[in-house]
């Protein structure tokens, strides 16, 4: 019997059991496909109010890569490249998916995974200052995520101050989702999906990671400035013909609040595991508030841990130290977190 515990991501299990249950209920109805089903149109109302964008356009697609791959390709012209922190998801974790789309990633300094104000402004003033610019890749967007890929959070004040540096030369703000229900049940957040539709382009609304079987769902507040969006999805690969099963999902998460409470059980988790972390003087390599945790282990105890449990690799220090992460989900149990707790004091 395998009796590791598995915190290597946040995916790891299939969907929340009133997916499941929903599923089974409805598994033989007949539905139109891509899209056009009950399901979807009721999701699409959920996640309007939810937002407060009665006029927001919602797509469900398939995963996240492709989600960020359709909406790039929307967002920019074929001269364009897409602004980013270095440690973006786009930037380090994807492969290239945009680069084969035609566009260039274009990364900027970060501090703790996030994109400031101050840099973003700086890249632009020297970049139309540039008298070679033609020659170069035009930004044609601004790429962030919340939770960042080192599991920080973007303040309010943080996504106002970008938002306006972006308004001043033309440019969307595209923020990537695919944690956002760790965002919205984590403490310290003070971003609200309204707060989102008034200050992005486009973002969308992770299920993947967030109780789903799979599947996001992007929301564009105003559907005039990315015209003609279902068929680049189609384009990218990331339309489902059962595209009921995506709305119902979606439907029920937005459902009497689960989306904003499915991430708790992570959230609380994550923060034992810190605080069983700091108890045993193992240090972090950054203190994020939400449900990824970024231990610094030293490498030749690192087969000892893989024994008893599943991690990510995150990257290779110096002296023999490496960064794991340790990812808590929205089914992760109390029991498995006191178990991993009492592994990491008796190392």
């Amino acid at each position: 019997m395998d009796d590791r515990l598995y915190f290597s991501s946040d995916y790891q299990e299939g969907a929340h059991p009133a997916i499941l249950q929903r599923l089974l209920q409805t598994n033989l109805l007949h539905s139109p496909g891509y899209g056009t089903d009950e399901f979807c149109a009721a999701a699409r109302s959920r996640i309007r109010d939810a937002c407060r964008c009665p006029e927001a356009e919602v797509h469900f697609l398939t995963g996240g890569t492709q989600t960020n791959a359709a909406v790039l390709n929307a967002l920019l012209a074929p001269y364009e490249g897409v602004l980013a922190a270095e440690t973006g998801h786009i930037a380090v974790h994807e492969a290239g998916a945009i680069e084969h789309g035609g566009h260039k990633v274009l990364p900027l300094p970060q501090a703790q995974g996030k994109l400031s104000a101050g840099t973003l402004e700086r890249w632009l003033d020297l970049f139309f200052r540039d008298e070679n610019r033609d020659h170069l890749v035009w930004p044609g967007a601004v790429y962030l995520s919340q939770p960042t890929e080192w599991g920080t959070l973007y303040t309010l004040e943080e996504l106002e101050a970008i938002h306006d540096v972006c308004s001043r030369y033309a440019l969307p703000i595209y923020l990537d989702g695919a944690r956002l229900a760790y965002a919205l049940a984590c403490p310290e957040n003070d971003v609200t999906l309204p707060d989102l539709a008034r200050l992005c382009a486009c973002f969308y609304i992770g299920g993947t990671k967030c109780g789903a079987l799979f599947g996001e769902a992007v929301v564009i507040p105003e559907p005039a400035r990315m015209p003609h969006f279902f068929t680049v999805v189609k384009q990218n690969g990331a339309l489902l013909a059962k595209g009921r099963i995506l709305g119902l999902q979606f439907d029920t998460l937005f459902t009497d609040g689960l989306y904003q409470t499915i991430g708790t059980p992570a959230i609380e988790s994550a923060r034992a595991i810190r605080g069983a972390l700091r108890a045993r003087g193992i240090p972090l390599a950054i203190d994020a508030p939400t449900n990824q945790v970024f231990p610094i282990w030293q490498t030749d105890a690192l087969p000892a841990l893989r024994a008893r449990v599943e991690y990510g690799f995150w990257e290779n220090l110096d002296g023999g130290r490496t960064v794991i992460r340790l990812a808590a989900s929205w089914a992760t149990t109390r029991a498995d977190t006191e178990r991993l707790c009492a592994l990491i004091a008796a190392v």
